[in-house]
């Protein structure tokens, strides 16, 4: 087996096409940038006003005034633009996004997503990412199987609060991918060397075997 981020994020960079207009949330997402082709013209956009950011930066390119919503710094494309918190919100209300990749925390088995708040914790807030669960024209969802006690993330009903009901319309975790249909959870997907078995007993949310099953090459 690889290492599970590797594996999730290999695999999700694959749903990005040339010319999408995609957000990136907060942690394990933003790590896609640094992995999406060259030869792709993608536009990736941040809610706190930036269309157009490129990989991280190395040393020589640090500015600290340019930051993603995770206030990490990043680099901008040619072309990049800015602007004001209000219109990146119009942009996200407006079904401008074509994709959004987002963290999880839980999701259940009608694709609800819970991924900004464990009760008795402090946060700061939901942040965007309620408007962009429900804005963007595709929400994929990336995240580990199982959490850091062996439970599994991928639940019958979350028991965290939600961000969004029946918004996720894909989940790729370090064991499979799984689409959300009106028939239900299917499994589309094995990855990183995991079988159907290991996969039912790492989820407690019920799923339908995809009859087109694929591995995922791990060498790819």
């Amino acid at each position: 087996m690889t290492n599970p981020r590797e594996t999730i994020i290999k695999r999700a960079v694959k749903e990005i096409s040339d010319g999408m207009v995609v957000n990136l949330g907060i942690g394990m997402p933003t790590l896609i940038a640094n992995y999406i082709p060259s030869n792709l013209d993608v536009f990736l956009h941040s809610e706190n006003g930036l269309l157009g950011i490129g990989p991280y930066p190395v040393e020589s390119d640090l500015d600290a005034d340019l930051i993603n919503a995770g206030k990490e710094t990043v680099t901008v494309k040619g072309g990049g633009s800015f602007f004001d918190n209000a219109e990146s919100f119009a942009m996200i209300r407006g079904r401008h996004i074509d994709l959004a990749i987002l963290g999880g925390m839980e999701v259940s088995e009608k694709g609800d997503l819970a991924n900004w708040m464990i009760p008795g914790k402090v946060v700061k807030g939901m942040g965007g990412a309620m408007d962009i669960v429900q804005g963007a024209r595709k929400v994929i969802i990336v995240m580990e199987h199982v959490n850091k006690h062996g439970d599994s993330k991928i639940r019958k009903d979350c028991e965290l609060p939600l961000t969004g009901k029946e918004v996720v319309s894909r989940l790729i975790t370090d064991m499979a991918v799984f689409d959300f249909t009106e028939n239900g959870m299917i499994l589309k997907e094995v990855l990183n060397g995991s079988d159907i078995q290991s996969i039912t007993e790492n989820t407690d949310a019920d799923f339908i075997i995809d009859e087109r099953l694929k591995e995922m090459d791990n060498a790819n």
